[in-house]
């Protein structure tokens, strides 16, 4: 399907969450979505508690079969995850 949005699952993805690490396991490390939209669900759904896993577009001139990538982020310390308000007397 040539509207299909193909992503790499990174390293960084990979020792954060047991599902996205699981997939590359039993399949490799690119994973075929029918669309954007479905490839960023799964990275919320994969996102282990504390934890940010997102899609990144492909620059343009990326040679790669991928699309975008499988990112992730741990929030340590005193920063907020996303959607959090910090006081402004953190």
């Amino acid at each position: 399907m040539a509207d299909q949005y193909v992503v790499a699952v990174k390293p960084s993805a990979r020792r954060t969450s047991r599902a996205a690490a699981e997939w590359v396991a039993e399949r490799g490390p690119h994973r075929r979505f029918d669309s954007k939209r479905l490839a960023r669900e799964w990275a919320r759904t994969a996102s282990p508690q504390g934890h940010t896993l997102w899609i990144q577009d492909a620059h343009p001139l990326d040679a790669g079969p991928a699309d975008g990538y499988l990112l992730a982020r741990r929030y340590r310390g005193r920063e907020p995850p996303p959607g959090e308000q910090a006081s402004l007397g953190d």
